[in-house]
């Protein structure tokens, strides 16, 4: 019998990480809820949650330097998976209530608010998933839960890369108000502006195809 995939997942302060510990362990993977940097390095895959606002996550990050265990496992070419606001702080920056901060510079661009009527976008929606994902391999006309009232509105990185020497991202998109970026799959790094450990079926057959790519 293969061995339980060993997942971190990243206690910073912000983020329902109760609910994706469990989410993780029904799926099948042995789950760690911790900020020790040894642990997080080690684990088959890093997830980073993340609720609230854009600048206080990153202020969260930063004290338990989430910021270089991120970014040094993505250069060894190890897994992480970023979690609503944990997706959006791998942006360049976040603009809120007109204050930029800073993000993990992981993918060029800017996360700022909805222009929707009504705003947070709260509820279940469907996503229009890219062919060949690997995170929406049979969730392809599922609905995911979100709650959020800003998002990435662009993805640069998918139009400037060189199709002929490196993969593609690939950029799952939803609507509130307009397009917006639902969910990535870049190479090492993933993430899902929606919550899977609250998106029921869905969410959980997300996270189990996630868990199996890591082995």
């Amino acid at each position: 019998m293969p061995s339980q995939s060993r997942v971190v997942v990243l206690d910073y302060g912000f983020g329902n990480v109760r609910s994706a510990v469990r989410a993780l362990e029904r799926v099948g993977a042995q789950v760690e809820l911790t900020a020790d940097p040894h642990a997080a390095a080690e684990a088959d895959g890093l997830v980073v949650p993340g609720v609230g606002a854009f600048a206080a996550c990153m202020n969260g990050l930063r004290e338990v330097h989430g910021d270089q265990i991120v970014d040094r496992r993505l250069a060894g070419g190890r897994p992480v998976l970023g979690i609503c606001v944990g997706m959006q702080v791998m942006f360049d920056s976040g603009d809120e209530h007109g204050v930029r901060a800073d993000g993990l510079g992981e993918w060029p661009g800017v996360v700022d608010r909805l222009e929707a009527e009504v705003v947070p976008h709260m509820g279940w929606s469907t996503v229009d998933v890219p062919a060949g994902s690997t995170l929406f391999a049979g969730l392809e006309d599922e609905r995911f839960y979100f709650v959020h009232s800003y998002a990435a509105r662009s993805f640069p990185l998918a139009e400037s890369v060189d199709a002929q020497r490196f993969a593609r991202p690939l950029v799952t998109w939803s609507e509130h108000g307009g397009r917006f970026v639902a969910a990535v799959e870049n190479g090492p790094l993933c993430a899902t502006q929606f919550h899977p450990e609250k998106s029921g079926d869905a969410g959980a057959g997300l996270l189990r195809n996630w868990v199996a790519s890591l082995r």
